[in-house]
């Protein structure tokens, strides 16, 4: 009887818990009208810290002495989320430039020297920029480029739940999967390209993987072809190999480096544009790049570039704000266009069992 008791009780507690929870979500969500009409303020419609996106707030203000409803339109932001980078105390790390990004690195590309150099050995997610090895597996496999691939239910995106302008069922040449793949970081495109391979994704993601390793990427993992999974980890000096190896193949540089193209889908022309807005700057000379994020990686960004007549290879992983790598590789451009040959600047680093 007494266990009968103690466990009426507590479900008690806890019913009359869950009811004063739904209460003041309710309270938050929509004010009291009586409470409205005295307030001669603007009385918003309170939003719950954990909410995202956009919302609609209700607002009543005081138009010639008499009281109106309006309505407007409010974003949400997330709250912060700590990068992989940020988890292994990356982010403690300081260089003499400033950067954004956790780890960065360039190499001159004639001959593999260090110019710049911070956390460059730390394998990271990498996220997008996985989509540079995928073309780099679809090019070399030598498959028919004109061959018309369609878009299924499993290249949807139900990890991250990306968007994509891509819908089921659209259909389009791998040549335009690969180029919106790697110019508009189309995830649906990617995930096409590894699904119709010989083999399927799991020959693909081995395949990449190989490749990965006859590079002398040591660090670097694939499990996907769109770079969705936080689980695609390299490290800068891995991915300044995979861009040297790409950068032989012309139309890795050429799709990359568009700033916007029209692509054929079902027989309609649709119009599709860069992720990176420095492909179309005249003040930069870019043959290869590629950009990436999700929450686990940060920004990203691996490029070929020529500074000052030099070829550089430049990456910066796990970047912090929606244009701080793009910022990095302009603070670094500065930088090497005063740099004295030979010169190298390298930043402590961590290392982590990742």
């Amino acid at each position: 009887m007494y266990k009968l008791a103690l466990s009426a009780l507590i479900s008690l507690m806890f019913a009359s818990t869950a009811v004063t929870a739904t209460a003041a979500t309710d309270a938050d969500a929509a004010p009291k009208k009586h409470q409205t009409k005295k307030s001669k303020t603007r009385q918003p419609l309170r939003i719950a810290a954990a909410d995202t996106g956009e919302r609609v707030i209700k607002r009543v203000i005081k138009v010639n002495g008499r009281r109106k409803v309006v309505y407007q339109r409010m974003m949400v932001a997330a709250p912060a989320v700590p990068t992989m980078g940020d988890l292994a105390g990356l982010n403690m790390t300081h260089d003499p430039l400033d950067l954004k990004s956790n780890v960065a690195l360039v190499l001159d590309q004639a001959n593999s020297e260090v110019l710049f150099e911070k956390n460059s050995n730390v394998a990271l997610p990498i996220a997008s920029i996985t989509k540079m090895m995928t073309g780099l597996v679809v090019v070399e496999a030598k498959q028919d480029m004109d061959e018309v691939l369609t878009v299924t239910d499993e290249d949807v995106d139900r990890e991250k739940f990306s968007s994509s302008r891509l819908k089921v069922g659209s259909q389009l040449t791998r040549a335009n999967m690969l180029h919106v793949a790697l110019m508009s970081s189309e995830n649906r495109a990617a995930s096409a390209l590894g699904r119709n391979y010989p083999g399927g994704k799991a020959a693909f993601v081995e395949a990449m993987n190989a490749k990965a390793r006859e590079l002398g990427m040591v660090d670097t993992h694939y499990v996907d072809s769109n770079g969705l999974s936080k689980m695609n980890v390299a490290s800068a000096r891995d991915l300044a190999k995979l861009a040297m190896a790409a950068y032989q193949q012309p139309i890795l540089r050429q799709y990359s480096t568009d700033a916007k193209a029209m692509i054929e889908t079902n027989g309609r022309p649709m119009q599709f544009g860069t992720t990176n807005h420095l492909v179309a700057s005249p003040d930069w000379t870019i043959g290869l790049q590629k950009t990436g994020f999700i929450n686990e990686a940060g920004r990203c960004l691996m490029m070929q570039a020529v500074i000052e007549g030099r070829s550089v290879i430049m990456v910066f992983l796990d970047s912090k704000g929606k244009q701080s790598r793009t910022a990095d590789a302009g603070r670094m451009r500065k930088w090497l266009e005063a740099l004295k040959p030979a010169t190298l600047v390298s930043s402590p680093s961590y290392s982590t069992g990742m």
